[in-house]
């Protein structure tokens, strides 16, 4: 089995399948684990956003999906050589991995088609039911289930501990311009014992204004800036302008919350924790 993974929560997925070593090719961002960062990388942003703020990304990537091309190249004499049997994708974001014109055109130069597994979750059930058809396609079915039994398990113990009282949360996915959270986040928000009124369950994050959050009058916010880990949703968060009686939260939102694989139920248990201190603290 040969399997070249687009997206990073394929990647998390094949890993925790045990099949980390029959991946031979991953996208820029597959960074986890660590020793994904080894493989050959067959896919490219078209735009160079290094350096830039979020505001400039968010201009950037909108101005160049308006003229209809591809926020990624792929590296079609690179995935030739590696002849993969199966490939990990998604057409769920345009801004996450090819999933457009790009790939359909490399797949086509392929001398063999490879089997192709769109990743397209919007809810919690939808990732593992992603975790299971990657499974299937890898020849891992028994660990797949395995897997989403023991996420199951531990997502029954989370909802049975929810508190009474929710935490009032403002989640940015985005903080400049701001994006709220959208698709499975609201559903971890809410088993967390948090209440967001701006998350959009299974739909696609949109934009809101400061002026929403400062109606709401969150306990917490949680600053989540989507392809970004800890260090920048810490230097971002530092940046925020004030919200009176608010506990600031950075997170890792690669890690957590961005990318739908087998670590959200660690990001269900971070939610969980954090509401419950900062709750007392601004109590």
């Amino acid at each position: 089995m040969r399997i070249v993974s687009f997206l990073p929560a394929g990647t998390e997925i094949a890993y925790a399948l045990g099949a980390g070593a029959e991946l031979v090719g991953r996208s820029h961002e597959c960074d986890y684990p660590a020793s994904a960062s080894r493989l050959p990388i067959v896919s490219r942003p078209a735009l160079e956003l290094e350096g830039l703020s979020q505001a400039e990304i968010d201009t950037a990537v909108t101005n160049h999906m308006r003229t209809g091309e591809s926020l990624y190249v792929v590296d079609e004499d690179l995935l030739n050589d590696l002849a993969p049997d199966v490939i990990l994708t998604q057409d769920l974001c345009q801004v996450c991995a090819p999933s457009g014109n790009e790939l359909t055109r490399a797949l086509a130069a392929l001398p063999t088609t490879p089997d192709v597994v769109y990743l397209t979750p919007r809810t919690l059930d939808e990732i593992d039911e992603n975790i299971l058809a990657v499974g299937t396609a890898i020849g891992r079915a028994d660990e797949a289930r395995a897997l989403v039994a023991r996420n199951q398990q531990r997502m029954a113990q989370l909802r049975s501990a929810t508190p009474a009282h929710r935490t009032r949360v403002s989640f940015l996915e985005w903080t400049d311009p701001l994006f709220c959270a959208g698709h499975w986040v609201p559903e971890m928000i809410e088993i967390a014992g948090g209440e967001d009124p701006f998350g959009r369950s299974g739909g696609d994050s949109v934009r809101m204004t400061w002026e929403d959050v400062h109606a709401w009058k969150p306990e917490v916010v949680i600053v989540a800036p989507c392809g970004f880990g800890l260090a920048d949703a810490e230097r971002m968060a530092r940046d925020l302008p004030a919200i009176p009686g608010a506990v600031i939260c950075p997170v890792d939102a690669n890690a957590f919350f961005a990318r739908p694989g087998p670590r959200y139920v660690d990001g269900v248990e971070l939610l969980a924790r954090l509401f419950r201190e900062n709750s007392r603290a601004v109590a």
